[in-house]
């Protein structure tokens, strides 16, 4: 193949992969009402939909990294598309709940090895001088994608039955892989290792246990005893995995990589960054209904700001992380993310339109840079032995943050509201500004795990950029 050519489609390859992934993974909240009225059954019974995903994510994505290494980065990118391609339209013929959790397993499996499996195709092909102008296109679709689900599902489901929202997967899935077979490079590992099965079995259980109790937090009752007893079990499980790690010559996931300063801080600086940004997707739109009274129609279209900022962050940040480094921009980038937040505090039922538009454009521009920064600045420092390794690693946590994030939002949300009912507009909209502060504080406070940076790291990739 030659290089420019894969250069130049590559990045939309992975774009057009990731936003299908991201858009599906809120898309389907929306239709949960018709689901339900279609099968029959209550709405609160179709949250295995939702978890089942999610649980297949936490699951698989640690294995994928030692797929692409045993198999290649375009067979097991293609074969990942296919599977999600074909489990949506699964989805989407289901005819009862049982079938429709099953097809959500198989697409969480193929979802959890396009993104680090994506992610590690375009560090190997780019070089690090290179790396975040690809990334910057990359990260937008994961960015959007979940801002712009909520709309495009409510208005699917208004005007079509609901299993469209799992057809339009069709197309999307058809283009990737006809860009796949003919721009996407295959890239292996540098020689065979086993897979370390003992390693999948703590570590899946232990992570899929614990994304379980977050994303059921709050929609079951669980008695406080169990979900303990549930919760130390899966820090005990992901303990464990800590020492086998360590142990073994081929651990799954090798935690060395966080000797690595510029892979960790990235790596645990933006899980920390997202326990408060987390959140949003689901807060926001709580706002904007109950608080401000808008129709749910309205609510998603006050969240297509965000996504515009974000799309628009790509054409000044290369050029604010040249002059500025990473250090600086991150520190002061998670601030302002931070005072962002605090800003929805202010918005009330008389709050001007155009000042919410406005404060969804800077939230967008904000998290956009961050993302973009963090993601990129985490493999300044990896060896292209280990791009995989660390894509993996990257890529689970990324998914455990985002599970965190909403329960933290949601358990924020809860504890401010008290015993007061959810019914209550004033106490719902109380409960949410000071939910709004709270996370808004949490997330300038975690500008503190930047601070360990130095002031050129990350040199290698910003450096050289026009």
């Amino acid at each position: 193949m030659d290089s420019r050519t894969v250069k130049h489609y590559l990045p939309w390859v992975v774009a057009i992969a990731l936003f299908m992934e991201q858009l599906d993974s809120t898309i389907i909240n929306t239709a949960v009402p018709s689901m339900a009225a279609s099968f029959h059954v209550a709405p609160l019974s179709l949250k295995a939909v939702v978890t089942s995903y999610i649980l297949s994510l936490a699951v698989c994505i640690p294995v994928s990294g030692w797929m692409a290494d045993r198999f290649g980065t375009r067979r097991v990118f293609g074969i990942a598309v296919a599977i999600f391609t074909f489990s949506s339209v699964l989805c989407g013929l289901s005819l009862n709940v049982p079938m429709l959790v099953a097809a959500r397993i198989l697409q969480g499996m193929g979802a959890a090895m396009m993104m680090p499996v994506g992610r590690l195709t375009i560090i190997r092909t780019f070089q690090k001088s290179e790396l975040l102008k690809a990334m910057n296109f990359v990260i937008i679709p994961a960015l959007i994608g979940p801002l712009l689900g909520p709309t495009i599902g409510g208005l699917i489901v208004h005007w079509l039955p609901w299993r469209a929202i799992f057809f339009i997967n069709v197309p999307v899935g058809l283009a990737a892989q006809f860009l796949i077979h003919r721009h996407m490079p295959d890239y292996r590992g540098d020689g065979p290792r086993p897979l370390d099965v003992i390693g999948l079995v703590l570590f899946g259980t232990g992570t899929a246990l614990l994304s379980w109790l977050l994303e059921v937090f709050g929609a079951h009752h669980i008695e406080p005893g169990s979900a303990v007893i549930l919760f130390l079990v899966s820090i005990i499980l992901l303990a464990t995995y800590g020492w086998h790690a360590r142990q073994t010559r081929y651990p799954l996931l090798r935690l060395t990589l966080f000797r690595v300063r510029t892979f960790r801080v990235s790596v645990v600086g933006g899980f920390i960054t997202r326990l408060g940004l987390g959140g949003l997707p689901l807060l926001l739109p709580l706002l904007f209904q109950l608080g401000l009274g808008f129709p749910a129609w309205k609510s998603g279209l006050l969240m297509m700001p965000a996504a515009a900022a974000a799309m628009g962050m790509k054409l000044i940040s290369i050029r604010v992380l040249r002059r500025f480094g990473y250090r600086r921009v991150l520190i002061i980038n998670t601030l302002l993310i931070g005072i962002t937040i605090c800003m929805f505090a202010g918005v009330i039922s008389t709050t001007p339109i155009m000042l919410i538009v406005f404060l969804g454009l800077g939230q967008g521009f904000f998290n956009s840079l961050q993302f973009s920064s963090m993601n990129s600045m985490a493999y300044a420092d990896i060896r292209t032995a280990d791009s995989a390794m660390a894509s993996t690693i990257a890529s689970t946590l990324q998914q455990m943050s985002m599970s965190f994030g909403v329960a933290c939002g949601s358990l924020v949300t809860a504890w401010y509201l008290g015993d007061l009912q959810q019914s209550d507009q004033v106490a719902v909209t109380g409960a949410l500004h000071y939910t709004f502060l709270t996370l808004g504080g949490l997330t300038m406070i975690s500008s503190l795990s930047f601070w360990t940076l130095r002031a050129k790291d990350g040199e290698s990739v910003s450096k050289g950029i026009e």
